[in-house]
């Protein structure tokens, strides 16, 4: 496959594998071997449920602003595969993802590799090519069978656990513990960054004696007005802004990739300055993200019932709009009753869109969902998200406000069009 565009790379990992997902590590670690992949630096896996895209991206922020060579892998993208696989705060290029790609066909064999597990192979086979200091790398799902896990983590923070992916990781918030908390490591540091934690994650921690370490117990936040301050095991840090992404659920996010930092402050120091600038100083689309202009845009990725109420409660701390739109697009296999449940309370106005992806839900079905709750009157359906927020932008008023979330898919076909 030599002289392959990154296209024609992308379509021949969708085809190497009869499922999408396929959780284990057997198949990765054999070709892993097969690479050769050793990494020598050090690395910080990142799991949970919601929160994980914005910890991994104020790491990336507070060491590349410390000047350390970072790598960053995450899922899924929004616009293009570039976006998983960044060195330097930067995205990689398509002859780097080529080449990685082409490393890792070259040795896979007869090995089926999923999407997921092709890319995360080539990922980390780039960073040790191009030898970063530090890889951050985002668990796909789950954590204990995921590709990522695979490479042993340094650090490893668990960000918080709801019910999502229930289909693989348990239909109980113990069992999904269970399956995230896999990504700790013997006698390194594991964090947990939420208030609530199921107990699985801390018996799992001290069954394989893990440094752990879990919000409101080793570390917390207080905060004022205009600033916040951390208070750590190994440190406190004072007068802190308030991270680049809005929401106070981002504090607990900051202080999880806090604590990760100071836990390996011997090996990487960091100042108190990088912190500060690092929290301010990195963005990430599609996360409570308010479009400039009239009437009020805001985009989110939220998808699982936990995120969206989280969702639902910055939207009611935003003031007064006489009406709120909802462009919605949603796949099939996540939980469609609850989320259309818990935004009811705070949307006017329903704009579904199918989305074309195999796992997506069609307009039909989101209409159906929100029947069951007395909103089908308020809601219309389209045969895609375009159309559906094509639809939204010429009703709104320039006092309403416009929500698009439920999916990645959902988010960056408005994206693409803004």
């Amino acid at each position: 496959m030599s002289q392959k565009s990154l296209a024609d790379w992308l379509a021949h990992l969708e085809s190497l594998h009869p499922k999408t997902i396929a959780l284990g590590l057997e198949r990765v670690n054999e070709v892993k071997s097969r690479l050769g992949l050793d990494p020598s630096f050090i690395i910080v896996t990142v799991g949970g449920t919601n929160g994980k895209g914005s910890t991994c991206a104020m790491l990336e922020s507070i060491f590349g602003i410390a000047n350390y060579r970072t790598g960053l892998y995450t899922s899924p993208h929004l616009l293009r595969y570039n976006e998983r696989v960044r060195i330097g705060r930067r995205a990689v290029d398509d002859g780097q993802l080529c080449a990685a790609f082409k490393a890792v066909e070259a040795v896979r064999g007869d090995i089926p590799l999923t999407y997921f597990e092709f890319g995360t192979l080539a990922a980390v086979w780039l960073f040790v090519k191009l030898r970063v200091d530090v890889a951050i790398l985002e668990v796909g799902l789950g954590g204990r069978l995921d590709a990522v896990n695979a490479f042993d983590a340094d650090c490893a923070v668990v960000t918080s656990i709801g019910l999502d992916h229930t289909d693989y990781l348990g239909s109980t918030l113990e069992a999904i513990g269970a399956e995230k908390a896999g990504i700790y490591r013997s006698g390194k540091p594991a964090i947990y960054a939420d208030e609530s934690m199921p107990s699985t994650i801390a018996d799992h921690a001290s069954r394989i004696g893990a440094d752990f370490q879990r919000f409101g117990t080793h570390f917390r936040f207080s905060r004022q007005e205009t600033q916040w301050q951390f208070h750590g095991r190994r440190a406190n840090h004072h007068g802190l802004p308030f991270p680049a992404l809005r929401g106070a659920h981002q504090l607990n996010n900051a202080c999880a990739a806090i604590a990760a930092v100071d836990e390996l402050k011997e090996r990487m120091p960091v100042t108190l300055q990088d912190i500060k600038r690092g929290l301010l100083e990195f963005d990430l689309p599609g996360r409570f993200q308010v479009l400039p202009g009239r009437p009020v845009v805001i985009l989110d990725v939220a998808h699982n019932p936990a995120a969206v109420a989280v969702l639902a409660q910055q939207l009611s701390q935003m003031g007064r709009f006489r009406q709120t739109h909802a462009v919605f697009g949603m796949l099939k296999d996540k939980d469609i009753a609850e989320v259309v449940r818990i935004l009811a309370r705070v949307v006017n106005r329903w704009h579904v869109g199918s989305i074309a992806a195999t796992r997506g839900a069609n307009a039909d079905e989101l209409l159906h969902h929100l029947g069951t709750i007395g909103q089908r009157d308020n809601a219309s359906g389209y045969e895609s998200v375009e159309l559906a927020y094509a639809a939204a932008c010429r009703e709104a008023a320039q006092d309403d406000r416009i929500i698009v979330f439920g999916s990645f898919y959902t988010v960056a076909e408005v994206i693409k069009r803004i």
